[in-house]
């Protein structure tokens, strides 16, 4: 099931405190995640709340993405798809695959390898 939320939600921390200043999620993604008030966060969980992938948005940008499995960072995906209207994003190299799934359009950024812009394919900002 894909949850939106925001930090300033009751069980925000209980569920996300665990990735902020997470090394495993910096390793993964060469990203650090903040938990700033603009994000709304979207997380893709199982029916007894364990979290299986999230990214966040700010004003149509998406700011931050994790996971362990393509699968489900690709069905989360998907679902903040239908929700936002993309504006290009810059976002983790490492889930190349799944940004491939949701036919986007991907752009390497020459001064940061582990990076790439996304951006839906008819929007040609």
């Amino acid at each position: 099931m894909i949850v939106k939320i925001t930090n300033q939600d009751e069980n925000f921390y209980h569920y996300m405190g665990k990735f902020f200043g997470s090394r495993i999620v910096q390793a993964k993604t060469k990203d650090r995640l903040y938990d700033d008030n603009e994000k709304v966060w979207y997380l893709n969980m199982t029916e007894d709340k364990k979290i299986l992938a999230f990214g966040s948005v700010v004003d149509r940008i998406i700011k931050n993405l994790y996971t362990n499995e393509m699968n489900d960072l690709t069905v989360l995906l998907q679902e903040m798809l239908k929700d936002i209207k993309l504006l290009p994003s810059t976002v983790p190299l490492c889930y190349e695959d799944c940004y491939k799934a949701c036919n986007l359009k991907i752009t390497r950024l020459g001064t940061y390898k582990n990076f790439v812009v996304i951006r839906s394919i008819n929007n040609e900002a």
